[in-house]
């Protein structure tokens, strides 16, 4: 005989699209990952539908990008954030590899992490607007101050740090730093800043502590014991750790007038008022450096200057610490804000283990017609 019952079930039409941000559920209906957990009891009462910030056209966009350079550079992962600056909306979320939440699936395998919440990286030299955006919360440096006669490497417990570029000058400007990328100059800034007001400045805008957000799957970045030598690396971004998603609103924070945010993938029906936490002056001196570093043939991220929208960014390279040792794994990243002139949007990017591709012809897009092939470096 056969024996009819009354099941209710999920389905996804999007399949993949959303998996990390919606989760899944298990066979009894229960949310264990995602906002299909963190808002399980409402979903089972509510009778009103919950709207979500995400474009859905704009994650297709963005997770299909994200797929082509996956294979263009052999990574083991990758992950965006598209954020509005002002109100913490995030229109995008893309975590690789991804899943189909209609399978009901139990995912073991660690390389399924959600890379733009739950991920806890070194991201190298994006790290350094912060250390300059400190300096100038503290009114300790101007963008046109100048610092002369710098080392070309320091050592620090016997450990050497160098600059990327041999070439670079051994005198510059606070700007010039941050567009030159420069690791010596930013230990400097750093060591002018000071190990408790620089400490102080990146607990106000979100690295240190373990964000509050819509999905439980958040990472805790790694403590550590503060000191002259962590003080240095952290100016540029080594032995300091955070999420691509604390990334994202500590550089809006920084470029949206020193206001507040905090990231949310839940529509708010209320406008919510904004509390000030950094002096306004620190994104009018902050914007035109990171729109130079996109822009100039000195900055380190030319390649994303597209004619028209007003880009500045940050790029960022690190190696991956295994074991307590840096490998030559890596991760690449490039923080992006747009319109400089009035800022809207941040796009936060990373690549998890990206390899070299001596094929790959990359073009630039500044109405230049300027391309060349190979990435020998492997840098962002």
């Amino acid at each position: 005989a056969i024996q009819s019952e009354e099941r209710l079930t999920r389905i996804y039409p999007e399949k993949n699209l959303f998996s990390h941000t919606i989760g899944q559920i298990d066979d009894d209906n229960n949310g264990i990952s995602g906002l299909e957990k963190s808002l399980d009891e409402k979903l089972k009462i509510r009778q009103k539908p919950i709207k979500l910030t995400v474009d859905r056209d704009i994650q297709f966009l963005i997770r299909k990008e994200l797929i082509r350079f996956n294979k263009l550079f052999k990574t083991k992962g990758s992950a965006a954030i598209l954020m509005d600056v002002n109100n913490g909306d995030i229109i995008s979320l893309v975590s690789l590899p991804d899943f189909d939440p209609n399978k009901r699936k139990k995912i073991s395998d660690m390389n399924f992490i959600n890379r733009a919440t739950k991920g806890v990286y070194e991201f190298g030299s994006v790290f350094k607007t912060f250390t300059i955006a400190a300096a100038f919360d503290e009114n300790i440096l101007e963008p046109e101050t100048e610092f002369i006669d710098l080392p070309k490497f320091l050592t620090c417990s016997g450990f050497p740090i160098r600059e990327y570029d041999n070439e670079l000058s051994t005198n510059l400007t606070t700007e010039q730093i941050l567009v030159r990328s420069g690791n010596v100059g930013s230990v400097r800034i750093g060591q002018k800043v000071g190990e408790e007001k620089f400490k102080s400045f990146l607990s106000k805008i979100g690295i240190l502590e373990k964000i509050d957000f819509d999905i439980e799957e958040v990472g805790k970045p790694i403590e550590f014991n503060w000191g002259k030598c962590l003080l240095a690396t952290a100016s540029f971004g080594h032995g300091i750790t955070t999420t691509l998603l604390q990334l994202a609103k500590a550089y809006a924070i920084i470029v949206n007038g020193g206001y507040n945010i905090k990231p949310r993938l839940i529509t708010k029906l209320k406008k919510e008022k904004r509390k000030k936490i950094l002096d306004e002056e620190v994104s009018k001196k902050i914007l035109p450096i990171l729109r130079k570093i996109v822009s100039t043939k000195d900055g380190t991220a030319s390649l994303a200057n597209v004619e028209g929208y007003e880009i500045g960014g940050k790029t960022g390279t690190a190696q991956k610490s295994i074991d307590g040792i840096y490998s030559k794994k890596k991760i690449n990243s490039f923080v992006s804000v747009f319109p400089t002139s009035n800022p809207k949007f941040i796009l936060a990017l990373m690549l998890d283990e990206p390899k070299t591709n001596k094929d790959y012809i990359y073009h630039y897009r500044d109405g230049s017609n300027i391309k060349y092939k190979g990435t020998p470096f492997n840098t962002a």
